[in-house]
C-alpha cells in the first residue's frame, strides 16, 4: 500500500524547511532515488505519488518536477536547516 501524505502541486519554496517538507520528507528520498535510477518521470509520479500521468500529463509532470526541485534543494541547502533547526512559522 502506498501512503503519501496528501500533496499539493509545488511544495513550499521558501528558504526555510517547512511542515510540508518534513511529511514530505520520504517523497522526496524517493524522487531522488527514481532520478539517479534513470526512471521516467511518468513512472516515478505514478509509482511514488500515484498520479496517473496519462490522465493529465502536464499537472502530472509539474507535480513530479516541483517536488523533484524542492528535494534537490534539501540536498544542496536544506539539510543544513535541518541541523540547524531554522524551521518555517
Amino acid at each position: 500500500m502506498n501512503t503519501v501524505p496528501a500533496f499539493e502541486e509545488s511544495p513550499p519554496f521558501v528558504d526555510a524547511i517547512t511542515s510540508y517538507d518534513l511529511q514530505h520528507r520520504i517523497t522526496y528520498l524517493r524522487l531522488l532515488d527514481a532520478q539517479d535510477d534513470g526512471a521516467d518521470w511518468r513512472e516515478a509520479v505514478k509509482i511514488i505519488l500515484g498520479l496517473d500521468a496519462a490522465s493529465d500529463p502536464d499537472f502530472a509532470k509539474r507535480v513530479h518536477d516541483n517536488h523533484l526541485a524542492r528535494a534537490e534543494w534539501m540536498t544542496k541547502i536544506g539539510w543544513r536547516y535541518l541541523l540547524e533547526g531554522r524551521y518555517a512559522h
